[in-house]
């Protein structure tokens, strides 16, 4: 049976104001998931005194939503492919209230923070929805851009990191309402605002064929890896550099949130720039430029500079490099995807950013524990984000745009 998509026509000329439209809506919901899902991280701390947990134990707490969240993306981005995000981004995003609102009753127990924070992993998989959402309604000399625009809403991981500790000084519980109350409230706006294109391919064969299509295309996982370092770097600081400042430079729980919500917004910035260097050159070498960048800033913070000002001026600077690196992959993805595999490719590709942001927690708390430092972790960042350069440069250049 033939289970080809005829691919749609090509979006020309200036984005449309249903575009536009969709953008924001995608961006907000990404942004609010994203909150949703990094709720544990900015108050690991006081679980820690709480709960008495070691080092390994908070980690691993804090890194449970980034794996499911991750993983998650495979399935969830093949399901947009088939039903399309205007049914996929509001349910996805009420559902994602379950989980925020069972923090409240299991904060008193690990086993039952590890549960929820399974749960709460739903969160993390709108990126699969977005991604082909806003693919499909941009042109491709903007898509880039607007791709970046889109990827703001991982500001949701600063939002939470600032937000949460100060909201959660007026009340234990008060951070999961507002969060819910605020999901709830998207939803209904979202089954209203965000369409999908009337044009776009509905593939006709099952998710299996659909995702087993998706992973014999060599630069999906090409593309994977790069984003595990890129975007992967962003989740594994989003989630543990408030344990980092709080335990190696001695910052209270507070200070330490605000300060890894300027690094993730540093990030939040640079995405889309990232994005918009990427439809004026190759978006390989933009890549292979960011994690250069992010490399020789790892090795700085490796030999541990007084925070102010050497250790800041390093984790913003590789910030930068990570945000824009996290952009311009996915400018590459939506160059060499067909449309009717935007979802499954981004599903796996986000999947492999997600877990590039699961182990390094694990691995840094690991560290900490058997060695007291942290700075065979940010060598190890380095190499990687040097291997990642080095590829980039040598092998995804000569890829072409559509």
């Amino acid at each position: 049976m033939d289970t080809a998509v005829k691919q749609p026509p090509v979006p020309v000329g200036a984005p449309s104001a249903a575009a536009r439209r969709n953008l924001v809506m995608a961006t907000i919901g990404f942004g609010l998931t994203f909150w949703a899902w990094n709720l544990i991280a900015p108050m690991a701390g006081g679980y820690k005194e709480r709960l008495g947990l070691n080092s390994f134990e908070q980690s691993l707490l804090v890194a449970v939503p980034v794996l499911v969240g991750s993983l998650g993306r495979i399935p969830v981005g093949a399901l947009t492919d088939k039903h399309g995000a205007r049914l996929m981004f509001p349910l996805i995003s009420a559902l994602t209230v379950v989980p925020v609102l069972l923090l409240i009753p299991a904060k008193n127990s690990y086993g039952a923070m590890l549960a929820v924070g399974f749960l709460l992993g739903l969160g993390g998989t709108t990126f699969a929805i977005g991604i082909p959402l806003v693919n499909s309604w941009f042109p491709p000399a903007g898509r880039g851009l607007a791709l970046g625009v889109f990827g703001m809403g991982m500001g949701g991981v600063a939002l939470s990191g600032y937000f949460t500790p100060r909201i959660a000084e007026h009340g234990d519980n008060l951070p999961f309402l507002v969060v819910a109350a605020a999901l709830v409230a998207y939803a209904a706006l979202a089954a209203v605002l965000v369409s999908d294109r009337p044009d776009r391919p509905v593939p006709t064969d099952s998710l299996a064929h659909r995702l087993g299509d998706a992973g014999r295309l060599r630069v999906t996982w090409e593309l994977s890896a790069l984003y595990a370092i890129g975007f992967g770097g962003i989740v594994a600081f989003g989630v543990y550099l408030p344990t980092y400042l709080k335990t190696w430079y001695d910052l209270s729980p507070t200070d330490a949130g605000t300060k890894a919500a300027g690094f993730a917004l540093v990030t939040v910035v640079f995405r889309p720039i990232g994005g918009w260097l990427s439809d004026r050159i190759h978006p390989a070498l933009v890549t292979a430029a960011a994690l250069g960048l992010a490399a020789l800033m790892a090795i700085v913070q490796a030999f541990d500079p007084e925070l102010a000002p050497g250790g800041t001026i390093a984790l913003l600077c590789m910030a930068a490099g990570l945000g824009t690196a996290s952009g311009s992959v996915f400018a590459l993805v939506s160059q060499v995807t067909p449309q009717a595999k935007v979802g499954s490719v981004t599903g796996i590709v986000g999947a492999m950013g997600g877990l590039g942001g699961f182990v390094p927690p694990l691995v840094m708390g690991a560290i900490y524990s058997a060695k007291g430092s942290y700075s065979i972790g940010f060598m190890l960042l380095s190499d990687l984000a040097l291997a990642g350069c080095v590829y980039a440069y040598g092998r995804m250049r000569g890829l072409q745009r559509q």
